[in-house]
């Protein structure tokens, strides 16, 4: 399945949903710490106003999320 690019606000929002927190924000980056699939996991998003879809696909793979699992998600919100 295709992935599109999504501000970078959007990402946070779908992962806080998720249950994972933002610890902290260094720069242009911020990292999210939590539990997903009962695996402790560490997410670094880029603060960009439109996160490039070979990022996002990094992203979702630090979170353990699948593209299927996120489109789900962003079509909900």
């Amino acid at each position: 399945m295709r992935v599109k690019p999504y501000s970078y606000r959007k990402v946070i929002k779908i992962l806080s949903k998720l249950g994972f927190r933002v610890v902290r924000q260094k720069g242009s980056h911020t990292i999210l710490k939590g539990f997903y699939k009962d695996k402790k996991r560490t997410v670094v998003v880029p603060k960009h106003r439109e996160i490039a879809v070979g990022t996002l696909r990094g992203i979702l793979f630090q979170a353990g999320l699948t593209v299927e699992e996120f489109t789900k998600l962003i079509e909900k919100s």
